[in-house]
């Protein structure tokens, strides 16, 4: 028999748009000679929900919706994921949609609780396998986390499964999908099941779902890759014992991954929120510049606006390196200088900054300027203000609240600053659109004379590994010192990413694309006296 895997980018809460899209894949699918299609977790109403699962009118309506697909599907099987609410409790489910009727339903066992997951405030745990039988082969159910563990894919080979069918919203991270493989191959050899696998694909907020969806035969063998970051309707061929076999896409390399994610997460962060276009401030640096390189290959050039603002102390390479990269991109593009309304803001000033001397106070006030400027713009045309700074800089604090943390969305959230590099010059690989002197160049805000920010930071190389052992890798600072860094150097880094926490609580949401980003996996008091001491 053939089976289609329906890796489909859904809206959060388009019930309509989504089982048109379901219906659409099916329809395809039997065209195509398929008997049975897998559609992703929660593919009814999208991943994940939040707090619309405390509401019950959202399980009414998606009950209404999941009818009304079966209904309509015909001549194919389907297996849909949505929640369910029954006898007073509330599931994470997915039901086998066959000849125009609901004829079964599984409950996820398993539900997460850690990093961006918060399944156990929603939903209640099944305990009770699902085996259906189509062409002699019989299929089990199981729905994400449930894989991660062994119980589920036990009880569900228990039961009688040949192959083990995934409905899976896993977000993106690096090294993600190699885990996933991991993981799945671990179950194949406890369970002599092979393994079907469907992951959503698209932005939700900060976080993105990279598809990657695959097969793996009773040996633990990939047999079947789709691509990854976009839509994709794949198949997979089962013989009569369940042995499945099927096309493996090439996969990009880390920085070519991460570059898509970010494309991916802004164009549906965008799309999905019904925004005309973006706006954002260029300043002749790696990170506007990254950023502006992302936004045009996520929207195209026509919906992305770029301002330049230039200060008295704005460099005359930074103005032509951003012009040179206008010219090459072709977005619409604006310059002005702010001098004329710092000078205004100063003079205002003037009487209660007397007999104190300039500190970071007027350096401030010049990216506080250009934030309002921006969100000017971004009021009168509708287009939305992309962030520029990095995660290096939302770490320590080297970013000012209210003026370059201004904005509703931030492609770098998420992206060290040796990552940035990193990015700028896969991009080039692509075709140049970023100068390459602001590459090479030393990184400066540019708010007073000859700054560089290795004047107020540790080297780059040193912030951002002690950035990853301390918040992605969770480590303590003993750990951090004996994985090689000076014990000064971690005590201040750790210092500046805890009195922080305030200004990150404000800043914009974000791509993730590590596993542990500023958002839903960070969760770390304003307010409280405890230092890390150990």
């Amino acid at each position: 028999m053939k089976l289609a895997i329906a890796q489909i980018n859904c809206v959060l809460g388009d019930l309509a748009g989504n089982s048109a899209k379901i219906l659409h894949a099916a329809q395809r699918a039997c065209q195509a000679g398929a008997q049975l299609m897998l559609t992703p977790e929660l593919s009814l109403c999208g991943y994940p929900p939040e707090d619309l699962l405390l509401r019950n009118g959202f399980y009414k309506s998606c009950a209404a919706s999941l009818s009304e697909l079966a209904r309509n599907i015909s001549d194919i099987a389907v297996i849909v994921g949505h929640p369910h609410e029954q006898d007073g409790k509330r599931y994470n489910a997915a039901s086998l949609l066959r000849d125009g009727r609901v004829e079964a339903t599984y409950f996820k066992h398993f539900l997460p609780n850690y990093a961006v997951f918060d399944e156990e405030r929603y939903f209640s745990c099944g305990n009770a396998p699902m085996v259906f039988e189509m062409s002699g082969v019989h299929f089990g159910v199981n729905i994400c986390e449930d894989v991660w563990g062994s119980e589920a894919a036990r009880v569900a080979a228990q039961a009688g499964a040949d192959v083990l069918l995934v409905l899976n919203a896993s977000p993106y991270s690096v090294e993600k999908l190699a885990s996933r493989h991991e993981v799945v191959r671990q179950r194949v050899a406890e369970t002599d099941m092979a393994v079907v696998y469907a992951n959503m694909v698209g932005g939700q907020d900060e976080l993105v779902f990279d598809g990657g969806s695959f097969a793996m035969d009773r040996s633990g063998r990939l047999i079947a890759q789709s691509a990854i970051f976009e839509e994709t309707l794949s198949y997979v061929s089962l013989d009569a014992h369940g042995v499945p076999s099927g096309e493996i896409a090439v996969l990009p390399m880390q920085e070519a991954a991460v570059y898509q994610a970010m494309v991916l997460g802004l164009r549906d962060y965008v799309g999905k929120n019904r925004f005309p276009g973006v706006l954002l401030g260029l300043s002749g640096g790696i990170d506007s510049a990254l950023t502006l390189a992302v936004a045009v290959d996520a929207l195209g050039a026509d919906r992305v606006h770029a301002v330049m603002m230039p200060s008295p102390y704005t460099a005359q390479i930074s103005l032509d390196d951003s012009r040179e990269m206008i010219r090459i991109l072709g977005v619409r593009y604006d310059e002005f200088s702010i001098e004329p309304v710092m000078e205004s803001y100063l003079s205002v000033l003037r009487a209660s900054f007397a007999g104190r001397p300039e500190d970071t106070t007027e350096e401030n006030l010049q990216a506080r300027i250009r934030g309002n400027l921006l969100m000017a713009l971004s009021n009168k045309l509708g287009a939305l203000v992309l962030t520029t700074g990095n995660k290096s800089e939302m770490s320590v604090g080297y970013a000012t609240l209210y003026g370059d943390m201004a904005g509703g969305f931030s492609v770098l959230k998420d992206v060290g600053k040796l990552l940035v590099y990193r990015l700028a010059r896969y991009r080039n690989t692509q075709g140049q659109v970023i100068p390459e002197r602001i590459i090479t160049r030393a990184p400066s805000a540019e708010l007073r004379h000859d700054q560089t920010d290795q004047d107020n930071l540790p080297p780059y190389e040193v912030l951002d590994g002690i950035m990853a052992c301390y918040v992605e890798k969770n480590l303590s600072i003993p750990e951090v010192i004996a994985a090689g860094y000076q014990e000064a150097d971690v005590r201040r880094v750790v210092r500046l990413i805890q009195s922080s926490e305030y200004k990150r609580r404000q800043s914009a949401t974000g791509v993730r694309i590590t596993e542990r980003g500023y958002g839903k996996d960070w969760r770390y008091p304003i307010t409280v006296r405890y230092q890390d001491q150990f």
